[in-house]
């Protein structure tokens, strides 16, 4: 696993001429705009389709290719620059794999939004869970036919998440151990408090 600054490879869409501008706007609309979109029409056609629809298999392929734009152009384009952020495999000479997340240099973190990156991390986090809560009602109503429908929209949108937090977090960083740490000095701060106190 490898963690970079992204001094070689710039994200595209990072120029200097905006770092000037107001980090609460939205600079991206159209970009924050297919964030949501191919997110939220996947869930709302999975949860409306036998409503308007009796044809699986046109239901599942929509859902389906909803999900797949929704993974491209989460993957390529609002990573980048709505929050900065990018990961891909790549195989070396001798055809072994490596994951390599990156993030935006620190200099030039400061020209991201804060609107669009509430927006990017809302969007990441919310719709696993409802495809995980989708995953769940499709067992315990015997849906079989939907099952593979729901954890191939659980699977690329855990795998964009999960990306993402390795590259927020740190390529090399296991996240339990960073769970840890951060308890550790959230106990150690309120014990420091209580000393204060007393």
């Amino acid at each position: 696993m490898m963690r970079q600054d992204s001094q070689d490879a710039p994200l595209f869409g990072e120029d200097d001429g905006n770092v000037g501008a107001r980090k609460s706007n939205i600079r991206h609309p159209l970009v924050s705009f297919f964030h949501l979109f191919f997110r939220t029409s996947a869930i709302l056609v999975y949860l409306l389709c036998d409503i308007f629809s009796s044809q699986f298999i046109a239901c599942m392929v929509t859902i389906i290719l909803l999900l797949s734009c929704d993974f491209w152009t989460v993957k390529n384009v609002s990573g980048r620059l709505l929050v900065g952020l990018r990961w891909w495999n790549q195989v070396d000479k001798d055809g072994k794999s490596h994951w390599v997340f990156e993030s935006r240099k620190a200099q030039s973190r400061n020209t991201t939004s804060s609107a669009e990156s509430k927006i990017f991390w809302l969007g990441l986090i919310v719709c696993p869970i409802f495809w995980i809560i989708f995953v769940f009602s499709t067992i315990f109503s015997f849906k079989m036919k939907w099952l593979a429908v729901v954890v191939m929209g659980l699977v690329l949108q855990w795998a964009n998440l999960y990306g993402y937090v390795r590259c927020k977090f740190g390529g090399q960083t296991d996240l339990r151990n960073m769970a840890k740490n951060y308890l550790g000095v959230q106990i150690f701060k309120q014990a420091m408090k209580k000393t204060a106190e007393a």
